[in-house]
């Protein structure tokens, strides 16, 4: 959102700050019209040279390359543009998504050349200079002989100046939002990717594997004792056994911790059931679904409620919890209740914040409504993507 010093956000329900004639503000927008000439004619000159030096030499092959250079320079030239406008005029413009750097030489030349960022940086320096020449002006003779109505004419102008740089060097609407939140989506999964890979590594390098070392270890006494002392060999062999099924333990608690064979077997309903029968609390399981959605949103899904159910046990306090899962739409609509103490926060410290960013990867929304004194409600959806043919509800 835009916001301008003239305008300066004031708390809810105040009233906004006065704007006193001769403020800051005031010569921070002369200053601003004042060096419009300047810019504008530097912004002119690019856009003339580089678009016409590139299109008059398309015919050979130095041409497309050199319009697609010219275009990343417009780029340039729109960044510092965007600079001195939040600097002076407070319009607080997001920069635009870089052009994507993989792939080859035609790759980064077609994308240059699409661009639509620069193509509006360079219409940005055509049409601005007889803009520039006009607000240098007359601002210069109001400050000089019209002193009493600089105020009001620097802040019409400047108004103007804000209109074009919103207009023409602000993102592309949609387009860039959505790449925004994309970058920032696959930032969290390959971040959420790594920290699970790390978990598996941790679990298995002090648990299972530790476990099978000693086991090993063991083993190789008895084998030197079998001869010798067969009875304490017996005793060891015994003792070995008892560690395999501690080590087969553990290997399936990682392995349903990564996918349970439940949940790939029989389904959201059945693999709820199981996760909510070792939580600490009675949990009531309600699913409604009338076939099953794909394997990674039914995955997301058991994982969500699982996290939920853990934050159940440890943090509630609660005597009853329920979940519900069903089908609104297009999304997959979790909701896990209990009657705990409340005041849970996002921010809490509850692994929440998290759980709310792998959601928001896949397009998903954690809501949560926690107030003091309880009960704790948190409702997540996903977005349903159905099974291909043949892969309904088993």
């Amino acid at each position: 959102m835009s916001a301008d010093h003239d305008s300066a956000a004031a708390p809810s329900g105040a009233p906004a700050r006065p704007r006193t004639a001769y403020g800051k503000e005031t010569w921070k927008e002369i200053v601003f019209l004042l060096s419009n000439l300047f810019t504008t004619l530097v912004g002119f000159v690019y856009a003339v040279v580089s678009v016409l030096l590139g299109v008059g030499l398309s015919v050979t092959v130095v041409g497309l390359p050199l319009l697609a250079l010219g275009l990343g320079g417009a780029r340039l030239l729109g960044r510092s543009e965007r600079a001195r406008a939040r600097g002076l005029l407070g319009v607080a413009v997001r920069e635009p998504s870089p052009l994507p750097r993989h792939g080859g030489f035609f790759d980064w030349l077609w994308s240059a050349l699409k661009d639509p960022v620069a193509w509006r940086t360079q219409l940005y320096g055509l049409i601005r200079l007889p803009w520039g020449i006009l607000t240098f002006t007359v601002s210069l003779v109001s400050l000089l002989v019209l002193w009493p109505v600089l105020p009001f004419l620097s802040r019409l102008l400047a108004s103007a100046d804000r209109g074009m740089v919103r207009g023409l060097l602000s993102p592309s609407d949609e387009l860039e939002r959505r790449i925004a939140e994309l970058e920032t989506d696959r930032g969290v999964v390959v971040d959420t990717a790594a920290a699970d890979l790390r978990r598996i590594e941790r679990d298995l390098h002090d648990g299972a594997q530790a476990r099978l070392v000693a086991l090993a270890m063991g083993l190789g006494l008895a084998k030197e004792k079998l001869l010798d002392d067969p009875e304490a060999a017996a005793a060891m062999v015994d003792e070995a056994h008892g560690e395999v099924k501690l080590a087969l333990q553990e290997l399936r608690d990682l392995a349903r911790g990564i996918h349970p064979a439940v949940l790939t077997d029989r389904g959201l309903g059945a693999a709820l059931s199981s996760v909510s029968a070792r939580c600490t609390v009675p949990v009531r399981v309600e699913v409604d679904l009338a076939e099953r959605p794909a394997e990674a949103i039914e995955g997301i899904a058991y994982f969500t409620v699982s996290e939920l159910l853990q934050n159940v046990s440890k943090h509630s306090r609660a005597r009853s919890a329920s979940v519900e899962v069903w089908r609104a739409a297009d999304r997959l609509m979790l909701q896990v209740r209990d009657d705990g103490a409340g005041g849970a926060r996002l921010d809490g410290g509850t692994g929440l914040a998290g759980l709310a960013e792998r959601l928001g990867a896949v397009d998903g929304v954690l809501v949560l409504d926690s107030p003091a004194g309880g009960p704790t409600t948190v409702t997540a959806e996903l977005p349903w993507r159905g099974r291909g043919a043949g892969t309904g509800a088993r």
